[in-house]
């Protein structure tokens, strides 16, 4: 099968969306299939390969589409430079040749109805639902059109809207990128410079209020316990900036900002840790019902215990038998689930064992093969 994702973004990003997009080429690519990527050709501080960036196979082709980038108009514009270049890829992409046997794959829903009015074989993937976006889907694409939800919540929204080809499939991992990690936390700490006489607790990602980083410094913050050091890995230069000042002016001593790393480095970081933190807030509701953090699955594989938000979107992978949740945005539950998991030794590794266990269940390998499964 001829496969084009067609993804309106920067590639390669920092950010978590262009890791999953770049993965799912490859894994469809490993499955037999002639995959194409397409993607605007924006300015990108990035200057790395897709693959070299993502630490991933060279298996699919990518084609950067010339399109006004008017992403640099957002200092005026907000977020209307976003729409105004996303109308103008999606026009580049719709004047674009498409053969008749190709099926387009693409998470942008401007770009699957144009192709879909055109025609074409589409497959959409989305990653949320909103009410403005279900009405414009609901009137200008067809209800029979296969759509690949990233979770059970985005699912649902579809379904009550009258889509009938509806699948949910979560994200994934790479389990073999933890099982080839053999040093010990301590030799791991030694090369990552990390203290070996703290208890870590680790948050991975970006520093977004909706991904509750404003929990993880107010925890730091109250927490009293001098053995226990809170770390951040991720964030732009600018969130880096922006948290350094707040830590410094309210003299938090346990918080540690790594910054971003890439791809390849950051098991390293989630197996050299005690407990790993999962805090989104319900703020929205991509953060209460449609998210499926590839971070959650990379934690769950690092064999290392997990604090989560009691939320319905992380609830569709984590229990009380994989992990503890706390109910979100609590900063004293917080802290009493940390500590619960550092002073019980059997309990931290009974429940890092069974989401150890239970991630196998969702690795990309198996992602890839239940999309095809269906889109085929």
């Amino acid at each position: 099968m001829k496969l084009i994702y067609i993804a309106n973004a920067r590639i390669p990003t920092e950010k978590a969306h262009g890791f999953q997009i770049s993965k799912t080429c490859e894994k469809f690519a490993e499955k037999g299939n002639f995959v194409e990527l397409w993607f605007p050709n924006r300015k990108n501080i990035i200057k790395e390969s897709v693959f070299d960036y993502y630490d991933i196979k060279n298996n699919f082709l990518c084609d950067k589409i010339d399109s006004i980038d008017f992403i640099f108009l957002d200092k005026y514009l907000g977020f209307l430079a976003f729409y105004i270049q996303s109308l103008f890829f999606a026009i580049k992409v719709f004047l674009k040749k498409i053969s008749s046997d190709v099926l387009i794959y693409t998470r942008d829903f401007l770009i699957a109805v144009l192709l879909n009015w055109k025609g074409k074989n589409v497959v959409y993937n989305a990653h949320n639902w909103s009410f403005k976006r279900g009405l414009f889907l609901k009137l200008f694409l067809n209800k029979k059109t296969k759509i690949v939800c990233n979770s059970e919540g985005t699912k649902q929204g579809f379904i009550k809207k009258g889509f009938i080809n509806v699948i949910s499939v979560p994200n994934g991992v790479d389990l073999e990128k933890f099982e080839k990690i053999t040093e010990s936390k301590k030799d791991l700490r030694e090369e990552l410079n990390l203290p070996a006489d703290k208890k870590i607790v680790l948050y991975l990602g970006h520093l977004y209020k909706w991904k509750g980083f404003d929990i993880v410094v107010e925890s730091a913050k109250k927490e009293n316990n001098k053995e226990i050091l809170f770390v951040a890995v991720g964030g732009t230069e600018k969130d880096i900036e922006r948290y350094s000042k707040i830590i410094k002016d309210n003299s938090i001593h346990n918080l540690y900002l790594v910054g971003h790393k890439k791809q390849e480095e950051t098991p390293y970081y989630l197996k050299s840790a005690d407990v790993l933190l999962l805090p989104n807030i319900a703020i929205s509701e991509e953060s209460e019902k449609f998210t499926s953090p590839i971070k959650m699955f990379e934690y769950m594989a690092s064999g290392n215990p997990i604090v989560a938000s009691d939320l319905l979107s992380i609830r569709e992978i984590l229990n009380k038998g994989n992990s503890i949740l706390f109910e979100q945005g609590n900063v004293d539950a917080l802290l009493e689930s940390i500590n619960k998991i550092l002073a019980d030794e059997n309990y931290a590794k009974k429940i890092s064992s069974q989401s150890k266990e239970d991630v196998k269940n969702y690795t990309w390998d198996k992602y890839a093969d239940k999309i095809l499964e269906f889109i085929c």
